[in-house]
Order: C-alpha cells, then sequence, then structure tokens
C-alpha cells in the first residue's frame, strides 16, 4: 500500500566553520537528511521510504561543549509498505523447481511456491519454466500479478537487512502472468 508519512530526523552533527560562524547551508542538511533515509531504506511502521514529498520544518539544536549543530527536521515522505491480501504486480527475477521470486517495487523478496500455483507443471532445463496447459507461462522477466499471502519484516538476517518478505499466489481471478 502506497502512503503518505510525517517523519522527524535529528540530522547532523555539523561542525562550525573555520571562521567561527555556524553557518549551515539548508542543501547541506537536506543532502545529510536524503542520504540518511536512503541508508535507512525502511522502517517496520511505515515501509519503505520512496519520495521525499514536503518540508515542514527545520529546527537548529546546539551542543555547547562540543561546538557541533544538530537539526530537527520534520517532513512528509511517501511510503511502500506490503499487506497481506492486496494485489500487487512483480517481475520474476530467480526460477527454480519450488517456485519463483518476484521483484516488486523496492521489495526484493516476494516468494511464489509451486503450490500457489494452480494447474502449472514445471518445465525443467537449463531456464526453469512454470507452464498452464493453455500455454501460459511463468519464467524469468515475466510481469505475475498475484495476492499478498503473508508479509513478514526482517530487520538483519544474513545478507537481507531491513526488508519486507512475502509470500505470494496466484491462485484467483485475473492473477497470473500478464501480457505486455
Amino acid at each position: 500500500m502506497i502512503g503518505e508519512v510525517q517523519l522527524e530526523r535529528l540530522v547532523g552533527p555539523f561542525t562550525k566553520n573555520l571562521d567561527g560562524k555556524r553557518l549551515v547551508s539548508m542543501r547541506a542538511v537536506m543532502t545529510r537528511l536524503l542520504t540518511d533515509l536512503s541508508r535507512e531504506k525502511a522502517s517496520e511502521e511505515d515501509g519503505y521510504f520512496l519520495a521525499f514529498t514536503r518540508l515542514n520544518r527545520i529546527t537548529e539544536l546546539v551542543v555547547r561543549e562540543s561546538e557541533t549543530t544538530f537539526f530537527s527536521v520534520a517532513f512528509n515522505c511517501r511510503t511502500f509498505k506490503p499487506t497481506s491480501g492486496e494485489i500487487l504486480e512483480g517481475v520474476v527475477y530467480c526460477t527454480f523447481s519450488r517456485g519463483v521470486f518476484l521483484r516488486c517495487g523496492p521489495t526484493k523478496y516476494a516468494f511464489l511456491s509451486h503450490r500457489k500455483m494452480p494447474n502449472y507443471q514445471l518445465i525443467d532445463g537449463e531456464n526453469p519454466v512454470f507452464q498452464r496447459d493453455e500455454l501460459a507461462k511463468i519464467e524469468m522477466d515475466t510481469v505475475v500479478r498475484f495476492s499478498v499471502l503473508s508479509v513478514k519484516w526482517v530487520e538483519q538476517r544474513k545478507d537481507i537487512q531491513r526488508e519486507f518478505l512475502m509470500l505470494a499466489s496466484i491462485d484467483g481471478d485475473s492473477l497470473g502472468p500478464i501480457d505486455t
């Protein structure tokens, strides 16, 4: 589901300039905020951060002992958070005997099991393909409309960091490969 949330982040630290003034450009603050946000990528509560949409306020906070400056920045951000029951479209990027993995927007891990592909049979080979009697195929780079069965947030596991994992199904009307 695409939504918009209001967020607040502490941006910094910025040290004072060589001439002793505390002038920090708004551009430097926004660049640091966007860099931090892209590194953060997603949160369990809000989903994936897609776009910065509106700046609400910037408040300067100074730490006197260390002569550093932080900025509290309030802003709006467009997000994408997958939810169970939602109908989405994804592109197949990995096919193997137990199913396929789909990419859907920023989500890299949508798994469509062979058990959730009714009437599709595996045609094994160098490039495995799932094919239905009417010659509909699910193979590499196929766009597939699917229903989200479940979603799980993963903070960190091996190579996966701050990602949503989805379990998909094409068991239903208007679901399956899409002609492009």
